[in-house]
């Protein structure tokens, strides 16, 4: 099981990483369900504020992964989104290549969707690229994408957190008025949306430095080889350097290019399906749909040769009559639980003399384990007598010899059921009673007592 932040989410997985975190897939206990949960990788007070501000944003749109919750621990802060497993559109295109023009208008247009909403609520992204526009894994059906990392984004009139003259983003997707130092904007991001574009349909990354060159120096140019005319014009309204002619908005971008979606060619049949496969892979060890799965315990199993066995069926019979334990009767601890030790065989017993009754002596393959709990007392209430006819009892052992009835008895009584870890000692013979002080010391103590009560009564009698 993975590490649990704040009482609440259970890292399991890492699926990415940012500029300013790591993404873990983590299970919400508390909502019962799996979410992205992304992990803030440094804590100085400039990163705080970023994270701050991304986490405040609350925008509900199908295109749009804003996050949904945050959670401190420690010196460590995080906040979760929906858990998104199409990869990003860098992981399209790395599969694919260049795509056909009706998908790019269909991501296109959930994209300005998207985005609309975002400038709705008076937020500019600053950092539109293909790897913060993730996909979910819909296989060969209709795709449906996610415009996600908020990190550098602000609302319009918020002060900035980086220095004049310093820009923040991604090169390589500036518009020319962030390069100056403008404050940001909505058609800044309407910039970056047009080279995103251009990314999906040639399959490589666009040169936006040359791009913006020749719209300065030429204007508007033609349509790439291979791109429709139709939809290099709404790109155009998109790329123009200068932000006055650009489209202003994202639902007049998005208006305009539905318009241009009709007079595009029809798919052939011979076209490529493209399918959006699940970049994240299955859960770990441990994790199923439902949450993480409890392991299954195992039976701990004793050695070959032990005489203590992890069963509980009926009572087995020995050569001599029922030498295993009785049914229903709780296994005493194995060697491998308690870490207990093997004793020597038991001293040879001594013949029986004439006319006492020939005892069982057991003959055991390898020594008996010994128990980890106490011998039990014979005479016990509920002791249960092995079956069989009646036996002699065994003859006692030589003087000078330790007993070993306990570990030897052929016919053991009713197991005790087995001690906690913490409270195993070491076995016993029969339980003793504490032992009380020797004579030497109890006699010189209750004379001085005697003395003491003497000499208090005498001092009563006085006054």
């Amino acid at each position: 099981m993975g590490e649990v932040f704040a009482g609440r989410y259970e890292l399991i997985d890492p699926i990415g990483r940012g500029g300013a975190g790591a993404v873990w897939r983590a299970w919400d206990h508390r909502r019962r369900r799996y979410v992205a949960a992304k992990v803030l990788l440094q804590s100085d007070a400039h990163t705080l504020l970023r994270f701050v501000r991304e986490q405040a944003l609350r925008i509900e749109h199908p295109h749009v992964l804003a996050p949904a919750s945050w959670a401190a621990d420690d010196d460590k802060v995080l906040f979760t989104m929906d858990v998104v497993s199409g990869g990003s559109l860098a992981h399209l295109v790395g599969d694919y290549g260049a795509l056909p023009p009706r998908f790019v208008c269909l991501l296109l247009d959930q994209l300005l969707s998207g985005l609309s909403t975002v400038h709705a609520e008076g937020v500019v992204h600053r950092d539109i690229k293909p790897a913060n526009i993730l996909l979910e894994a819909t296989g060969t059906g209709r795709p449906h994408l996610r415009l996600s990392d908020f990190g550098i984004s602000m609302r319009k009139g918020e002060p900035r957190l980086t220095e004049t003259n310093y820009v923040v983003g991604t090169p390589g997707y500036f518009a020319p008025e962030q390069m100056m130092g403008a404050e940001p904007d909505f058609p800044a991001d309407l910039f970056a949306v047009g080279l995103v574009a251009l990314y999906l349909l040639q399959g490589k990354k666009p040169d936006a430095q040359a791009l913006i060159e020749h719209f300065a120096a030429h204007g508007t140019p033609g349509a790439p080889q291979g791109m429709p005319e139709p939809l290099w014009q709404v790109l155009a309204g998109l790329l123009q350097p200068d932000p006055h002619a650009r489209f202003r908005t994202a639902t007049g971008a998005r208006k305009a290019l539905t318009a241009a979606v009709e007079m595009l060619p029809e798919p052939g049949p011979d076209d490529e399906p493209v399918e959006v496969f699940d970049q994240i892979g299955p859960l770990p060890a441990g994790f199923g749909p439902d949450g993480p799965v409890s392991a299954p315990r195992t039976p701990v199993r004793s050695a070959p040769g032990d005489a203590a066995t992890a069963t509980t069926g009926p009572v087995s019979q020995g050569p001599h009559g029922s030498g295993g334990l009785p049914e229903g009767t709780a296994p005493p601890v194995s060697m491998s639980e308690t870490g207990s030790f093997h004793l020597a065989p038991p001293p040879p017993q001594p013949a029986p003399l004439p006319g006492q009754a020939q005892p069982h002596t057991p003959a055991p393959a390898h020594p008996a384990p010994v128990p980890s709990f106490a011998a039990p007392d014979l005479a016990a209430p509920g002791h249960v007598a092995a079956p069989g006819p009646a036996q002699a009892s065994p003859a006692p052992p030589p003087p000078g010899t330790a007993s070993t009835h306990a570990y030897t008895d052929p016919y053991p009584s009713a197991v005790a059921p087995p001690q906690a870890p913490h409270a195993v000692t070491a076995p016993q013979a029969a339980p003793r009673t504490r032992p009380g002080p020797p004579r030497a010391v109890a006699v010189p103590v209750l004379v001085v007592a005697l003395i003491c009560f003497a000499v208090g009564i005498w001092a009563l009698t006085q006054t």
